[in-house]
């Protein structure tokens, strides 16, 4: 098993972690109701996906 001779110093460390980030999803438009929804994705507010009706809305 391989153990480092040398102790991995902050800046080193860092610098192998600098692309770990995280990031903010990005977000789209619907064309229909306007509100914010995952790219590629049926819209969770009204359950289209270009255009067409995937998901029946729920009448109350």
């Amino acid at each position: 098993m391989g153990v480092p001779k040398k102790r991995t110093s902050h800046a080193r460390k860092g610098k192998r972690r600098s692309h770990h980030a995280l990031r903010p999803p990005s977000l789209s438009v619907c064309p229909k109701c306007k509100s914010h929804k995952l790219p590629h994705r049926i819209c969770p507010n009204c359950g289209t996906y270009k255009g067409v009706q995937y998901i029946p809305l729920k009448v109350t």
